[in-house]
């Protein structure tokens, strides 16, 4: 996994997982995976999966970058403290899942809490065999 700055003020982690390095063949069975791993935790709460693929393509003036054959974000909440409203500026969490024909990019943003940044990494580091 490493972690990089999207768009030079993002701290994101990246992990790229060749699909001959796991036991998942779509999107969806990830999808599916980490919605398992969110329901079975403690704290975290799942809300919703938005089809971000399927809404770009969508749209007159989307555009997809080449390869690209799935994308999808799984969004959650790991929020076990509200100590001020400013919080709610970096909640929800939200794990993107992209899947290109022989590999997938699964990537985050850098969480505030590093118990849920550790989480995260654990969950898409546990998509590899």
């Amino acid at each position: 996994m490493k972690q990089l700055s999207l768009m030079e003020k993002y701290p994101v982690f990246v992990l790229e997982i060749s699909k001959d390095e796991t036991k998942y063949k779509s999107a969806d069975e990830v999808v599916h995976y980490l919605k398992e791993k969110i329901y079975s935790h403690k704290i975290a709460e799942f809300i919703a999966v938005f089809e971000h693929y399927l809404h770009t393509k969508s749209l007159d003036e989307g555009v997809i970058a080449e390869g690209i054959i799935d994308a999808k974000n799984v969004i959650f909440c790991f929020g076990k403290q509200l100590p001020k409203p400013e919080v709610l500026a970096v909640r929800p969490r939200s794990i993107g899942i992209c899947e290109y024909e022989n590999r997938f990019v699964i990537s985050f943003l850098e969480a505030p809490n590093a118990e849920a940044n550790d989480t995260m990494e654990e969950w898409v580091k546990s998509i590899k065999d």
